[in-house]
């Protein structure tokens, strides 16, 4: 495994259908905050949001590709949140696009529309803060 291990309660928090925010930094060095979809991959200790190329998150993203930045999600119900925390790049393989629609399409029950300029946020977590129940 890479990245960081998630206790079993995290896991399922992180894969049950929830939506979170996810905080990325404007050329001003502002937060921009957004509600998103996401799915954790456990095996590779990522988070991926699917977007659209010209959406300011993914600009954003990719500033920070640049700049050595992070980004953040934050999914929460109720008492119970967690954050996860890494560097962040942009993937436009078409292969890695599929597979984040995929997850996408099994977490959330359904599947997005086809979309030519669909990219993929994906967030190395390296840090993960959470309520006590998820610890």
């Amino acid at each position: 495994m890479v990245g960081v291990d998630l206790t079993p309660a995290a896991l399922a928090f992180v894969t049950e259908r929830r939506l979170a925010t996810l905080t990325t930094h404007r050329p001003d060095g502002t937060a921009h905050v957004v509600p998103v979809g996401f799915t954790w991959d456990a095996e590779a200790g990522v988070a991926r949001v699917t977007a659209r190329s010209t959406s300011r998150k993914v600009r954003n993203a990719r500033l920070a590709e640049t700049t050595g930045g992070r980004a953040v999600l934050c999914s929460f119900e109720r008492a119970q949140w967690i954050t996860l925390e890494g560097p962040v790049r942009v993937r436009e393989e078409p292969e890695v696009v599929a597979d984040a629609v995929a997850r996408y399409a099994v977490r959330y029950e359904r599947t997005p529309r086809e979309d030519p300029l669909r990219v993929v946020v994906e967030i190395t977590v390296d840090r993960v803060m959470s309520s006590s129940h998820l610890r």
